[in-house]
């Protein structure tokens, strides 16, 4: 049970990274390099995509963590973080803007990304880990 909850948090990281390197550097790299602007990457698709599988993947993993260690603020970090990435994704850019979409975007990343960091942190680091192997 403890390494699928070390795999999820890790999952959660990498993914809340890859939102973030969508939002702020692949507009830079659609400019610098304009072929890339026919991957599939650039629409909203990828949005909705990326929210499908980080929401059942951080609710596992913190729910996990909070079980074993009782620390429930995981639980408050994760919540606003997948709050903030629906937003972002049910207001869309139509009642946002652009700038908005990215501003709760990522810091919904952030937020689900320091949650999944702090539960990987928590169960790895210390000796006396109530976790299962």
């Amino acid at each position: 049970m403890k390494n699928l909850q070390t795999f999820t948090d890790k999952l959660a990281i990498g993914l809340s990274a890859a939102c973030l390197f969508h939002c702020l550097v692949f507009p830079l790299m659609i400019i610098l390099v304009p072929t890339l602007a026919v991957l599939p990457l650039a629409d909203e698709a990828f949005h909705i995509w990326m929210v499908l599988a980080v929401v059942p993947t951080s609710i596992y993993a913190l729910t996990l963590g909070c079980k074993q260690h009782k620390r429930y603020q995981l639980i408050v970090f994760g919540v606003l973080g997948l709050f903030c990435l629906l937003l972002a994704i049910t207001l869309d850019e139509a009642l946002l803007g652009e700038a908005g979409e990215k501003i709760f975007t990522v810091l919904g990343a952030l937020l689900l990304a320091y949650g999944h960091f702090r539960n990987y942190r928590l169960c790895n680091l210390q000796d006396d880990c109530a976790c299962p192997e």
